[in-house]
């Protein structure tokens, strides 16, 4: 199969290594990829929305498959323009429609959905800007802390959790009248807090039946002790060492079945992956969010840990026969630490010259924001670097992942020394 995956960060190098040990991949193309992806196959200056250019390079190499890694082109219907077009409706697209895409581009939908489809979720309401006041009133019927996001993509940093009522009021009024989050916050999503623990269930599914990827928990927060800033995420790990057979029968029962089901009954056309967080609540699964790809960093713990052919299931994803793969997954516990630049969230500079990569050993190097200058490696974002390892347990790859880290150098480097702190 000739392979096209599209995207730039962590999670498409991760989906780049892993189709590369694939026996049925004969060409792998990234667009548009990273130094990283480029020693897993070619890179193409091709921007991940430019739909056309990404269309006229599918028809020139002819590319059989394309796997869409991050949910700007989701959301801005790829998967309808392939169908659009007669030269292109025989190529596969791992990622849902436009219409599925809504579960994570819309917060508002993503809620009407769960409720419709009876799935546990926090109480919610959605406001705009002419509903401010109702809004306030809303608020004052909750309890602190408060949960406000942006109804739409705000390249993962549209939540915040201000833990007083005025605060709260305060970050409504900046998000829908001053656009704290662009046409993000146009509308915004106010829900109950729920008290517990996170985590991450990951799902592949061709529309009518599924197979669970091995969950994981992130680190979203910049600072130690999960305080300071949202980010993209500083670490995760997989598998989560609370989760047992009881908890997740729960998930696959209460949220992952009727959400397949939900997609069915709405006419959703959805062939790729449904990612679901999770608030385990007293033992109890509450949604928080669905995206429609994969996460990052989650990816890079969760692929590592799958040891069956992923371009055969996403063959079979395309094909409509998913019920017939098998997925296997290895036992070991895999978990990732990210580099990140001195300043981010907030601002940083780029370029810096990496150093050390040679050094590092037993761990898989996934590059989330670098770039070539010359011949030197010099980082290109805020965050720069996913180090990933494993271990028989938790605690044993995670003194893999940070001894690792601490051999690669640049100026401002960055990272959580805590990685896992909850679940020791």
């Amino acid at each position: 199969m000739r392979v096209l995956v599209l995207g730039s960060g962590g999670r498409e190098h991760a989906f780049a290594w892993k189709i590369a040990q694939s026996k049925q991949l004969d060409k792998l193309f990234i667009a548009p990829g990273n130094p990283g992806t480029a020693e897993c196959g070619t890179n193409v200056a091709i921007s991940v929305n430019d739909f056309d250019g990404i269309a006229e390079f599918v028809k020139t190499e002819k590319i059989n498959l394309v796997v869409v890694g991050p949910e700007d082109p989701l959301v801005n219907g790829i998967a309808d323009y392939f169908e659009s077009k007669e030269e292109l409706k025989s190529v596969g697209v791992i990622g849902p429609h436009k219409n599925g895409a809504q579960l994570e581009g819309s917060k508002d939908f993503a809620k009407e959905f769960l409720i419709n489809h009876n799935i546990p979720t926090a109480r919610y309401q959605c406001f705009s800007a002419k509903d401010l006041n109702a809004g306030y009133d809303f608020l004052e019927t909750l309890s602190p802390p408060f949960v406000l996001k942006a109804d739409g993509l705000a390249a993962g940093k549209g939540v915040v959790i201000p833990d007083n009522l005025a605060d709260a009021k305060q970050e409504l009024k900046e998000m829908l009248e001053d656009q704290k989050f662009g046409e993000a916050s146009s509308k915004v999503v106010i829900e109950e807090f729920l008290k517990g623990i996170e985590m991450s269930v990951f799902v592949m599914t061709d529309g009518n039946s599924y197979k669970i990827l091995p969950e994981a928990k992130d680190y979203k927060r910049i600072g130690e002790g999960d305080m300071g800033l949202n980010t993209g995420g500083m670490g995760a790990i997989s598998p989560v060492p609370f989760v047992d057979d009881v908890l997740m029968q729960k998930i696959e029962e209460r949220i992952i079945k009727p959400s397949i089901e939900g997609i069915k009954k709405d006419g959703l056309k959805y062939k790729g992956f449904l990612f679901i967080g999770l608030m385990i609540v007293d033992g109890e699964p509450f949604v928080i969010e669905y995206n429609v790809r994969m996460g990052d960093p989650e990816t890079e713990v969760v692929l590592p840990r799958v040891k069956s052919d992923l371009l055969a299931h996403f063959a079979a994803i395309s094909n409509g026969t998913l019920d017939k793969e098998t997925i296997e997954i290895d036992n070991r516990s895999a978990t990732t630490v990210m580099l990140v630049s001195g300043g981010y969230p907030e601002a940083y500079e780029k370029g810096k010259v990496m150093m050390g990569m040679e050094n590092t050993t037993n761990c898989l190097l996934f590059h989330a924001g670098t770039a070539m200058k010359g011949n030197e490696l010099v980082t290109n974002g805020g965050r720069v670097m996913a180090v990933t390892a494993y271990g028989s347990n938790m605690k044993e790859a995670l003194a893999l992942s940070f001894d690792n880290v601490q051999r690669i150098v640049f100026d401002g480097k960055n990272y959580r020394k805590d990685i896992g702190f909850d679940l020791m």
